[in-house]
């Protein structure tokens, strides 16, 4: 089995460029500084050669409100679940984007969050889970049983199951999680508390993709020190930095970064 996740956006809540053409320390020469809003795809299939998308399973996570450009760059026309971090509108209000990959399949998406997230998004964007009295386009998401920390879902699609173990983390005064895929890939996107059950638990897996805002401390996401001591206690085999705020150059992070460690940027793909 191959398993590959594409960073379709590493850029914090404004993105890179600001509106205003505001690219703070970010050499705007640099391709990779160009960022849009944090969504990831996973995709596995059997063997090593890569087959069409219909032999694949296909997860989105979170949809950022670039994400209809994220998917026509992936030429994306299927997907098999929709999983969420948390509810915050720079991972939630591209939702309506999945429109178009329902009517495509001719069925609704499986989509799944916790209980947290479950009254903001269900309630700001019911239409999509219900069919409101009067309106003529059908609904095109199946809201799944609640996710709660460790619990694990199985994503079964022509590539075989995917195992997403929920991680729940701390974002501030928000509640928000993560997702570990097949042990192997770590996803945490918004976070500023990890507990060191989690640490322990990511122990040894080939990637973990994680939240890095800046470089001075936040109170609601980690900086760069934060998820580096968090990589080195799980002994990731690649930490990779996500949610990066204008004052992360691309080449200046990587060049300070140790080892096989780096920054991530839009379409970026790590396979294991």
């Amino acid at each position: 089995m191959t398993l590959r996740m594409t960073i379709l956006g590493c850029g914090s809540s404004g993105g890179v460029p600001r509106i205003g053409g505001d690219w703070g320390v970010c050499d705007p020469q640099e391709p990779k500084n160009r960022r849009t809003r944090c969504s990831v795809l996973l995709e596995q299939w059997k063997g090593e050669a890569e087959p069409p998308q219909k032999e694949r399973t296909m997860i989105l996570v979170d949809t950022s409100p670039d994400l209809r450009e994220q998917l026509l760059k992936t030429a994306t026309k299927r997907l098999d679940a929709l999983l969420f971090t948390h509810e915050h509108a720079d991972q939630t209000h591209g939702i309506d984007d999945v429109r178009a990959l329902a009517y495509r399949m001719g069925q609704r998406i499986p989509t799944y969050m916790d209980a947290h997230t479950k009254p903001h998004v269900v309630d700001r964007f019911s239409y999509l889970f219900e069919k409101p009295e009067g309106r003529v386009h059908p609904p095109i998401l199946d809201l799944q049983p609640l996710l709660s920390d460790g619990e694990t879902v199985r994503i079964d699609g022509p590539g075989g199951v995917i195992k997403a173990e929920f991680l729940s983390v701390s974002h501030g005064p928000t509640a928000s999680g993560g997702f570990l895929f097949n042990d192997k890939i770590a996803y945490t996107p918004d976070v500023w508390g990890v507990s060191d059950k989690i640490v322990k638990k990511l122990s040894g897996v080939d990637a973990w993709v994680i939240d890095a805002l800046r470089y001075n401390e936040h109170p609601t996401h980690a900086h760069a020190d934060r998820a580096m001591k968090w990589i080195a206690g799980s002994a990731a085999k690649q930490g990779i930095l996500t949610n990066l705020h204008i004052d992360m150059d691309y080449q200046t992070l990587c060049d300070e970064l140790p080892g096989q460690h780096c920054a991530g940027f839009d379409g970026m793909q790590i396979t294991a």
